[in-house]
């Protein structure tokens, strides 16, 4: 599948992942300032985005895809930084193509399984009547009956887009909703990981806790576990500057 992506700076190539419910333009800001000592390619995942929809939701099938991507961008190798089920395509990656990562940073998510964290949030998208929407507000106002905090129903509504007769979602909210359950399912079972990989996590988020940064050191042979202790799990969005250092200091970005 071809993906949606774009391309900042030059040098050692950089792919930045998203994570659920998000795409490429969440990273500009990041990317911008990481682009002055690389090639940054942001990327917008399958069913995200502006990338192509497809009824395959699976781990495997988003890291064919960035495997695609990067050997039609004659890249070979690459680091990347995946947040949230864009950390697991990144490990799964790693997993399935070792020759094509250099350097893996995982942000705020663990190979583990995860417990069912946004079906409401399907729901909720869901049952928004696009013909009934003519303005971006009436869409938040919908969205404000389940949802009340307006951060997350901002973040949300970045994938609703206008066209000639109204409103359209940029996410496949059916397929993704349909198979969200495998989008929290573990990845690399049984897989040793043996690239230079950095974790970052968020010290006011549950997603990494405690207890997992032990199997994370077992599967991950040369690992790093950085933590921003006062951010939660958007943390490059809550603190970029510290994101940023932790970031240059892993990659030895000047």
């Amino acid at each position: 599948m071809k993906l949606h992506h774009q391309i900042q700076g030059e040098g050692r190539p950089l792919l930045i992942l998203h994570g659920l419910f998000g795409s490429s333009d969440n990273w500009r800001g990041i990317a911008t300032r990481l682009a002055d000592g690389c090639k940054v390619v942001t990327v917008d995942l399958r069913n995200h985005g502006l990338s192509p929809h497809s009824d395959i939701v699976s781990y495997p099938s988003m890291a064919n895809d960035i495997a695609e991507l990067i050997a039609d961008l004659n890249l070979n190798q690459v680091d990347i930084i995946g947040h949230s089920i864009g950390g697991k395509v990144a490990m799964t990656l790693a997993g399935q193509y070792p020759a094509t990562v250099n350097n893996l940073i995982v942000v705020d998510i663990a190979p583990k399984a995860y417990i069912d964290r946004h079906s409401d949030i399907f729901e909720a998208l869901l049952a928004i009547d696009l013909k009934q929407v003519t303005k971006r507000s009436d869409a938040d106002i919908a969205l404000s009956a389940t949802i009340d905090n307006k951060v997350i129903r901002q973040f949300l509504l970045k994938n609703l887009t206008r066209e000639e007769n109204g409103f359209k979602w940029c996410l496949n909210l059916i397929a993704l909703s349909e198979q969200y359950s495998i989008l929290i399912e573990p990845v690399c079972e049984h897989q040793n990981i043996n690239q230079r990989s950095l974790f970052v996590r968020g010290g006011r988020s549950d997603y990494i806790e405690n207890d997992d940064i032990e199997s994370i050191q077992q599967q991950f042979s040369d690992v790093t576990v950085v933590t921003l202790e006062q951010a939660g799990h958007w943390l490059h969005a809550e603190f970029p500057d510290q994101f940023i250092t932790a970031i240059q200091r892993f990659l030895s970005y000047d």
